[in-house]
């Protein structure tokens, strides 16, 4: 800031974009690991690196990115409320659909690690008339198909359509998803889940901050 400029006000606007230059210029050499080798385009989590991103995922350009974070996991059937750390993966190879990837491990109430937890990959599709079809697939077995849409140029909301499960999978019904951008800069969601006899209630939420990209 120099002598000229007024100061930021924190909670601003300005204040906002600052912390996202701020955390882009330290984020910014980082990417997924590469293969030289690997005869076609490999992913990228870096808009500034690889093939250049599809037209059609204009609207999910702000996901793009590893986001690193921690949340909560709630339900009637658990004895939780539990805490976890996640990182999500949104990447591209330049054509019309982003990779997605999630792991998350059980945190103890001083943050330490308990164990490996939930695992989820999938695909986001965007259609021409911005409608969004999302596969997702679960390590417990479980598979998904969410259609949902944009609901500003930072937030994206998705609900289930189809749900499979195997033979040992636990009960799911439906579920929706509500993610967004806060202040610009970090990346939040929130789940809900109508599973083992249960209405429809908040299952999951979490805050992540970007890592890559």
């Amino acid at each position: 800031m120099t002598a000229n400029q007024p100061p930021v006000v924190p909670g601003s606007g300005d204040a906002a974009v600052q912390a996202a230059l701020e955390r882009a210029e330290r984020t910014r050499h980082r990417n997924l690991p590469q293969f030289d080798d690997l005869p076609i385009p490999a992913d990228t989590a870096n808009l500034r690196e690889g093939p250049n991103l599809h037209d059609d995922l204009l609207a999910l350009l702000p996901l793009v990115g590893v986001w690193r974070g921690e949340g909560e996991v709630v339900y009637p059937t658990i004895d939780g409320p539990f805490k976890f750390g996640q990182q999500i993966t949104f990447a591209h190879d330049g054509r019309p659909f982003l990779s997605y990837e999630s792991r998350a491990w059980l945190l103890d109430d001083d943050g330490g690690v308990i164990r490996p937890a939930a695992r989820e990959v999938g695909w986001w599709r965007p259609g021409p008339d911005d409608t969004l079809e999302v596969l997702l697939a679960h390590a417990t077995g479980i598979t998904e198909i969410y259609y949902g849409a944009p609901r500003t140029q930072t937030s994206w909301e998705i609900e289930t359509d189809i749900i499979t499960r195997t033979a040992s999978a636990k009960e799911v019904n439906a579920a929706k998803r509500l993610y967004g951008l806060v202040n610009g800069v970090d990346l939040a969601y929130v789940e809900e889940r109508a599973m083992m006899g249960q209405e429809m209630q908040p299952h999951t939420s979490a805050y992540l901050r970007r890592v890559v990209g």
